[in-house]
Parts: C-alpha cells; structure tokens; sequence
C-alpha cells in the first residue's frame, strides 16, 4: 500500500502519530532536545486519546523550539518551523489528517533538500508507487514513514513503541546529516 493510501486509511491516533513522527525527525534542525516531543507522544499512548493533553503539550514544545525571525533560515528550517506550527489543537477531524498529509510531504522535501547525493531541484516526490528512484537520503525517509504508518495501523498505543524507535533511529541520521553539513559550510 502507497503512503498516500495509508494516510487516507489512517485513524486519529496514527495521523497524529505520522505527523508527530515526521515533525520528530525533523527537530535537529529546529535545535531541539532529542527529548523535546517525548510528552506529546504520551499524549498518544492515552487511551482517552484524543485528549486535552495533546493542546497543552503542543504549545510547550512550541515555545521550547521557538527559533529566531525566520527571514535568515534556509528552506528545510522553514518547512520544519511550518510542520510544528501547522499541528492542530485538536488531535482529531480532518485537520489531523491534513497536517499528517503536510507533514508527509515537508518532511520528504527536508531529506531531498539535505541529501548530499539528491537532487534539491527537483520537486516530484512520489509518495505512491513509481518508478522514480528516490535519493538515499529521501528513499530511507519514505521507509520510516510508511513504517510508522504500519505501526500504528491497527495496533493502537501498543505501536507507539516502534513508531518512536523509527523516529528516533531517523532523527540521528537527520542530527548527523546537519552536522556534516554545518561542518561544510564552516
């Protein structure tokens, strides 16, 4: 099944999870703890979910990775601030489905912009089956995605676990791709 089938057929908690996954593995560009979306995430694992737990713990993370005016970021910055500050309040409807689609698609674009190897020109992700052979970077980002979505399809809060693995596991090859390429810049 194609990414963009498994956000359709996706429910609450696994939209918010995709798009939770994807924004986590994004935050060493936004120079956030590794820890800094640790309570969102346990707002997912709450069988009440979705809860009230979710508005409160989106605005912490918001102002603990409130960054600088946004006029001297680069774009894949600029995708990840947006990814953070289009979460919605409400961890339901179609403005979660929305932001995971969004989120999907920002997050595919940030890998194509850092991959060393890719093509930061060209903008034809295809999150459904192609034949476009996607860059290292961006194929290994479109494996977590759909593998969080996986996850978290039909296995509710215990899929959570395997969701933030692979978002972690995804995240400390984003940290070292911006590392390497902050070095590069120096």
């Amino acid at each position: 099944m194609s990414l963009v089938e498994l956000i359709a057929r996706a429910d609450a908690r696994g939209l918010a999870g995709s798009g939770l996954a994807c924004l986590d593995r994004c935050v060493p560009l936004l120079d956030g703890d590794d820890e800094i979306l640790r309570p969102l995430w346990a707002t997912l694992a709450d069988d009440a979910m979705p809860g009230p737990g979710w508005a409160r713990e989106l605005e912490r993370a918001r102002g603990a990775l409130a960054g600088p005016d946004a006029s001297g970021e680069d774009e894949a910055v600029l995708l990840a601030r947006r990814m953070l500050a289009a979460a919605p309040a409400e961890c339901s409807g179609a403005g979660i489905r929305t932001w995971a689609d969004a989120c999907s698609v920002a997050s595919l674009r940030i890998h194509r912009l850092l991959d060393p190897a890719g093509d930061a020109a060209g903008d034809d992700l295809r999150r459904q089956d192609g034949a476009e052979s996607p860059s290292p970077l961006v194929a290994a980002e479109l494996r977590r995605q759909l593998t969080v979505l996986n996850a978290l399809t039909g296995h509710g809060p215990a899929g959570l676990r395997r969701a933030l693995e692979i978002s972690t596991e995804g995240r400390r090859v984003l940290r070292a791709v911006v590392s390497r390429r902050a070095r590069g810049r120096a």
